[in-house]
């Protein structure tokens, strides 16, 4: 086990005048406070407080941090109180100590309200001090490393716990090695089968090429030695969890992924990463659309670097990463690196941001909102997402996430311009709203006076404060029919655990959601941001339910064997309270169809195959699918018109596709989740009583032919029984 002078010989490499007493005696308490403890591997406990320790030592971070450390589980799990930290070392570390307590008591992978509840008190404890969030994140790469001595269904809990929060985290603050570590060690976890694809294939790549890494930053030493730029080359193959993402996102395999080697050049000054960046281009091919500068254009955490993908060696293609020695401790040290030291001095890195800004933007579009799940999927989309960097007509630089749009091009100018936002333009040229920016991009905004915002571009925008705004705009627009609906949503949810609705429910109801009133806590039911029954579940918890015969799916065609499974035949989509029948295929199970479907003419000689089935009576717990065709008048707020009419019916739009486009009308073709074949006929009478629809229908495929149907079961893997 590391030792008082072990830990105190490496915080010397960087900051020879530590002052060792301080750090012996957090040593000793520490160990005291934990003593006659063990972990689940069954070491004796206190070894994970030096661990984490050590990994912040490596991070040349304070005394204070350090100290931290040690300390940081004794007022949680020891006979240890907060005032005895204070008095025996002080008041700064024994805050430090219980901001962390707090952290590690946080139930993240709890339910969705608690979850998000929890999330903006780690997001305030990182803006008050950020060295209390820099320590959790410590803990948790030492916890990730010795997770195999915990339970199976533990480490899967902790795992998707990490991956979805801490190493998002740990990259929106810029610590990446961290963050890479993180995800690497989760996905060891919750797919060791796709982790050791990835380890093989590199293996046998390996085996092929020789070592690439050694050769090719051999090859930019000898690049840059000659022409006086003083050069330190890192290389490496990238994590299998990287790779293994961007096989996913690009839907390649791995032999066909190109960068899967990364290489970092770092030089001494500005004007030489881009001398060298020169060199590597001279040298070789440089892969269009794949350079990157984010030295001008740095991102929001302090991150500067050169990026440039180039086919090298033997024509593979390598990423090269090309900064300086401050702009390096930066992009590995992050949020850390204001915190370093160096020969015993705090290290002034120019480059170095603390998350204050970040953090102060993220919740000043949400400060009045109270509502916490709004919060969570606002800090979620901000932690995940790179940058893209666009600019206004009068060339000012607005950063947004990767995947944005116009809408939230025109809600990061300003809240008033995202609002009246009718069309944009985008290098000139006018876009859909929905059109995704890319980097370099010129954009212009075309506001209207009395436009307002539309329910769909809730799906459209991907930053949490166009999100947040649209919500909070779409709420007052529409509060008063949600209070109406909410209410009877609410009586209809009491009824079934025979209960009245009363005013001082509903405000019981409000305060437990940390709404102010109990018209707030309707209007979201009626939105269905909440669920009526769920707060009847939360109010009256030990309240049996009264039965409303709901019908799951595998109980909701009526015939079938127990060992019979089915799915709707895509080519009619059958719904509950239709006539069916059903088709059986071998190793496939049962395809349902509508009895008038005319794909069913190709089965007429094969009766053996048909089943006597029918939907089940009941109410159905489960959607199912279904299409409609509309033709539509294009203009300003029809489709926003359409979309709320079909979400005051209760059903969710899947997917639109505009199937033509005209100056005047639209013809689309809407993908439903549905209950049943009424909600569908409820669902077509209000939009034909639309003024702007010019015809809505059911879609049906125009199968015509033998030899049509015979290739729909092909496309769909349908294989016709002998």
């Amino acid at each position: 086990m590391t030792t008082a002078d072990d830990l105190i010989g490496l915080i010397r490499t960087y900051n020879p005048s530590t002052d060792s007493d301080l750090i012996e005696r957090a040593f000793a308490f520490g160990a005291d406070m934990h003593q006659g403890q063990y972990r689940h591997s069954g070491e004796a406990y206190f070894t994970h407080p030096i661990a984490v320790a050590e990994i912040l030592a490596h991070q040349k971070l304070d005394d204070a941090t350090i100290v931290t450390a040690l300390l940081h589980d004794t007022i949680e799990d020891t006979r240890a109180s907060y005032n005895d930290v204070a008095t025996q070392f002080s008041p700064e570390i024994a805050e430090l100590v219980n901001g962390v307590t707090k952290l590690t008591n946080l139930e993240l992978a709890s339910s969705e309200t608690k979850q998000a509840e929890n999330f903006r008190k780690l997001i305030m404890a990182t803006s008050k001090d950020v060295r209390v969030t820099l320590v959790k994140l410590a803990d948790r790469l030492h916890n990730m490393r010795t997770i195999r001595a915990m339970r199976p269904e533990k480490q899967q809990q902790k795992a998707r716990e990490t991956m979805d929060i801490y190493a998002p985290l740990a990259g929106r603050m810029g610590m990446q090695y961290i963050r890479e570590e993180l995800e690497d060690l989760s996905f060891q976890v919750l797919n060791p089968e796709g982790r050791q694809s990835i380890l093989r294939r590199f293996v046998k790549l390996q085996k092929e090429t020789g070592d690439v890494v050694h050769k090719i930053k051999s090859d930019l030493i000898e690049l840059m030695n000659p022409v006086g730029i003083h050069v330190e080359v890192q290389g490496r193959a990238k994590k299998p969890y990287s790779i293994w993402r961007k096989m996913q996102t690009k839907k390649l395999s791995f032999s066909r992924l190109s960068d899967i080697y990364g290489f970092r050049v770092i030089v001494d000054d500005e004007a030489a990463c881009y001398r060298a960046l020169g060199l590597i281009h001279q040298r070789w091919r440089a892969v269009p659309g794949r350079f990157k500068d984010y030295i001008s254009q740095p991102k929001s955490n302090g991150y500067r670097s050169l990026h440039t993908t180039v086919s090298g060696r033997n024509a593979r293609r390598v990423e090269v990463q090309i900064r300086t020695r401050d702009m390096h401790e930066v992009a590995e040290q992050g949020a850390a690196a204001t915190w370093s030291y160096k020969n015993g001095e705090r290290r002034d890195n120019p480059f170095a941001v603390e998350p204050s800004a970040w953090i102060n933007s993220l919740t000043e579009h949400l400060s009045g909102e109270g509502d916490h799940s709004e919060f969570l999927e606002a800090v979620k989309l901000e932690m995940y997402t790179d940058q893209v960097f666009c600019f206004t007509p009068k060339g000012e630089v607005i950063k947004l996430p990767r995947g944005a749009t116009p809408i939230d091009f025109a809600y990061a100018i300003h809240t008033r311009i995202g609002s009246s936002c009718v069309s944009a333009k985008v290098d000139g040229i006018r876009v859909p709203l929905w059109t995704r920016l890319r980097n370099g991009q010129s954009v212009q905004i075309v506001t209207a006076e009395g436009q307002v915002p539309q329910p769909s571009w809730i799906d459209i925008a991907s930053t949490g404060k166009a999100k947040a705004a649209i919500r909070r705009s779409l709420r007052e627009l529409d509060r008063e029919r949600f209070i109406k609906l909410g209410r009877e949503l609410a009586r209809v949810a009491f009824d079934t655990v025979n209960r009245r609705v009363t005013d001082k429910a509903l405000t019981t109801a409000a305060k437990q959601h940390g709404l102010p009133t109990a018209e707030d806590l309707l209007a979201r039911m009626g939105s269905a941001e909440i669920s009526a029954r769920d707060v009847v579940a939360q109010l009256f918890p030990n309240l049996k339910v009264r039965s409303t015969d709901e019908v799951s799916e595998d109980q909701a065609v009526v015939g079938l064997d127990p060992s019979q499974s089915y799915s709707a035949a895509p080519c009619c989509l059958p719904l509950p309270g239709e006539r069916i029948v059903g088709i059986t295929f071998r190793g496939f199970g049962v395809v349902i169809h509508g009895i008038d479907c005319p794909s069913l003419e190709r089965y007429e000689e094969q009766t053996e195959r048909w089943l006597d089935v029918r939907w089940h009576s009941g109410v159905h717990a489960a959607t199912h699918q279904a299409r409609i065709d509309l033709t539509m008048r294009n203009g300003a707020g029809v489709m926003g018109r359409i979309c709320t009419v079909i979400g005051d019916l209760k059903a969710n739009i899947q997917d639109i596709e505009f199937l033509d486009r005209k100056p005047d009308y639209f013809m689309v073709l809407i993908d439903l989740e549905l209950r049943d074949v009424t909600q569908l006929h409820s669902i077509l009478t209000a939009l034909e009583a639309d003024s702007d629809v010019a015809s809505v229908g059911r879609h049906r495929p125009p199968f015509t032919s033998t030899e049509t149907l015979a290739k729909l079961d092909t496309v769909n893997g349908l294989q016709t029984a002998g």
